[in-house]
């Protein structure tokens, strides 16, 4: 058995004295797991940091057997984001989500693409958090769980929409909220992709997207916690001076 694809590398963890067990993501075999032998040693520790983008072959005698992977470095990523605590926290939110949400072996080429567009963007970092919250808003919907904000779900206005139903996920105008406004989800502007989006709307802005990865899409995953790197990057962007 064996396939070769361009790969994101999401994780890798040693294995024995020399090897590690990595996890990537590719665009037609999605989220995979294999060892790269040597993978463990100083050589190749540059090579193997999360975010990389690599050429991986993948070889096993049966396709259910984790294999073994060859890699050729393409892009690394880790240095574009080592000058910016926010950036490197971004980056780390992303591989640990993608680990966290991904069927195995089950391909999403779209978000593939979308996940390596957000990587490529690293070095680009006033942009960089607004790309995130589109990219959280795509894995949302992969996942099953996609926002409707095009309209109130109440009154189908399509103007002065503030909140978000924490239940549905679909928009709420203030007139449709009435009563209700406490218990809905805020709605800031960046999410309707409006307004200059500073760093501390859009982290209130996945703090609502954050509602549907803790609250709809991890108990479908077994209740496994939401990685604990979203949270450190949400919170250094909440810490932005306005």
């Amino acid at each position: 058995m064996e396939w070769r694809d361009s790969a994101l590398l999401l994780s890798a963890r040693p294995h024995g004295e020399a090897n590690a067990i990595v996890e990537v993501f590719t665009e037609t075999q999605g989220r995979h797991a294999g060892v790269v032998r040597g993978g463990g040693s100083r050589r190749m520790a540059p090579v193997l940091q999360p975010g990389a983008q690599l050429d991986v072959t993948w070889r096993a005698r049966l396709s259910e057997h984790i294999g073994a992977f060859t890699v050729e470095p393409q892009r690394a990523r880790a240095a574009a984001a080592m000058g910016d605590r926010r950036t490197l926290a971004g980056l780390r939110a992303v591989t640990a989500l993608l680990a966290f949400c991904l069927p195995e072996r089950a391909p999403h080429p779209e978000l593939y693409r979308r996940s390596v567009a957000l990587m490529d963007l690293l070095p680009e970092r006033a942009l960089w958090p607004l790309g995130y919250l589109r990219w959280e808003l795509a894995l949302l919907s992969e996942m099953g769980f996609g926002l409707d904000l095009t309209a109130c779900a109440a009154t189908g206005a399509t103007e002065d929409l503030a909140y978000v139903s924490p239940r549905t996920g679909r928009a709420v105008s203030r007139a449709g909220a009435g009563d209700w406004a406490d218990r809905l989800l805020p709605l800031p502007p960046c999410l309707l992709g409006e307004g200059a989006a500073p760093d501390a709307e859009i982290a209130a802005a996945l703090g609502t997207t954050g509602h549907f990865l803790h609250h709809h899409l991890a108990p479908q995953l077994g209740d496994r916690p939401v990685p604990e790197a979203r949270r450190r990057f949400v919170d250094l962007l909440a810490r932005a001076p306005a």
